[in-house]
């Protein structure tokens, strides 16, 4: 009775944002406000994304948003990729929307009660009985938490048909009054996406998640997170989380693995979030795969840049596609500061 991932789509916002476009229209924002943007410009050159996407255009981010524009655009945007991930997943799984018995919804980029899957479900079909658990506050690790909450759901309740939707948002959190180190570290790397799974104990499976597990680091709030004031969400980066994962994130894994009889040489592949170029590397050092060896984590980053949640949702489709027999070790990390850990078996 083991959870199983029946199905996994991804989906985007329409507009593109292509790094040479953002860096014309960061310029114009913040050259002679910010004393350090010179200095700080190399960010987008090095970010080693491309591309990007938003549910705005580029004039929407040219205006000054308060809390009230920001939450309208991610109430539109996010039940728009709801919609279009959600029945994305469905179809895959071959399910209908009123075989899906609980939705789990993450999304810590912006707020909204009633919450998300309650707004389209209705129109969408599921059925008025359906189990709702939105989860707010995850940020980066939310792709990863939020699948091993559906995987423990859809174990708890044998043969329910549990569907995972991870949205954010990132793009709205953009500041143009913030000069701060951090908004512009943002603005290199961060883009709007949505992920959705569908979790069984039955049926044809892509995987079978095996383990899950966190790891969260005392005194490290103040790692990664949002900082809220009138105008809404303000970015909180340290520069220390590249050491961090090179560091303390092995041996948090190895303490995880341990707990279920398990080592980082029984994995036969990787999948994490990207959450930069920097970060892949040091992930890389850690667990010594070998420089180069996480190139669809570099792929996914290049094309979509930090979705925070579905990146690396959308890092394990692309591992999918030819995955041969195996184990997978699957991790995040994000706001606590937290690790998030799954075994996939294939």
């Amino acid at each position: 009775m083991m959870p199983r991932l029946l199905s996994l789509a991804t989906a985007v916002p329409p507009h593109v944002l292509r790094t040479e476009d953002v860096i014309r229209e960061a310029t114009t924002i913040f050259a002679g406000r910010h004393k350090d943007f010179e200095r700080l410009m190399p960010v987008f050159a090095n970010s080693g994304i491309e591309c990007r996407y938003s549910v705005r255009p580029y004039e929407w981010f040219r205006q000054d948003q308060g809390w009230p524009e920001r939450t309208e655009a991610f109430i539109e945007g996010a039940s728009a990729l709801f919609q279009k991930v959600a029945s994305r997943a469905l179809v895959l799984a071959g399910k209908t929307p009123a075989e899906i018995d609980t939705i789990v919804m993450v999304s810590s980029t912006g707020v909204a009660t009633p919450s998300i899957e309650a707004r389209v479900m209705s129109g969408m079909g599921f059925r008025d009985d359906v189990k709702r658990i939105p989860v707010f506050g995850l940020g980066c690790a939310g792709g990863v938490s939020g699948l091993s909450l559906a995987a423990r759901l859809a174990k708890a309740e044998p043969g329910s048909n549990v569907l995972l939707v991870v949205i954010e948002l990132c793009t709205l959190a953009f500041r143009p009054d913030e000069m701060s180190k951090s908004n512009i570290i943002a603005t290199a790397l961060f883009g709007d996406g949505a992920a959705a799974c569908v979790i069984s104990t039955e049926g044809e499976a892509l995987g079978v998640i095996e383990h899950s597990g966190e790891h969260t680091w005392p005194g490290t709030t103040d790692v990664m997170g949002w900082r809220l004031d009138d105008q809404g969400f303000g970015a909180i980066f340290s520069r220390s989380i590249p050491d961090l994962a090179t560091t303390e994130l092995r041996p948090a894994a190895d303490g995880f693995l341990a707990r279920n009889g398990l080592k980082v040489a029984d994995m036969d592949s990787f999948c994490f979030h990207p959450g930069g170029a920097k970060v892949v590397t040091a992930l890389e050092q850690a667990f010594e795969t070998g420089e180069g060896k996480l190139a669809n984590e570099r792929e996914i980053l290049k094309g979509f840049g930090n979705m925070s949640a579905p990146t690396v949702l959308f890092v394990l489709e692309r591992e999918l596609v030819g995955t041969v027999a195996g184990r997978r070790f699957i991790s995040a990390l994000g706001p606590g500061f937290t690790a998030s850990f799954i075994t996939m078996l294939h």
